[in-house]
């Protein structure tokens, strides 16, 4: 399943170029990477246009965002990496209290079009 989530850096060029550092290719930790895995994310992918990031997900028939959210919160390398991303990510002004990201709703497929 395709999942497309957004939200806000600080509008700010030094804590955008720091962000962009932490995802650089090789830059993740591999506990994180383990755990987008483990929790049957396929695919993931950031794209950035000014400060606004989109992620692209990918998730296989296992993956549960309530039981990620659980995992996420016993895990302490998950916790230090959201602390650090805390610093630099706004949700989206219309997010809902409890969310980060923020997730697309899909208003036009080119497949359903004559």
């Amino acid at each position: 399943m395709r999942h497309i989530l957004l939200i806000d850096l600080v509008d700010d060029a030094q804590a955008i170029a720091q962000y962009e550092a932490w995802h650089a290719s090789g830059a993740l930790p591999p506990a994180i990477g383990a755990s987008i895995r483990a929790a049957d994310v396929t695919a993931m992918e950031i794209y950035r246009s000014g400060n606004r990031l989109v992620m692209l997900m990918e998730t296989g028939p296992g993956f549960d965002p309530a039981a990620k959210v659980v995992a996420d919160a016993a895990n302490p390398a998950v916790q230090i990496w959201e602390a650090q991303m805390d610093g630099v990510q706004r949700p989206l002004p219309w997010a809902t209290p409890d969310a980060k990201w923020t997730e697309a709703t899909r208003i036009f497929s080119l497949d359903e079009q004559p």
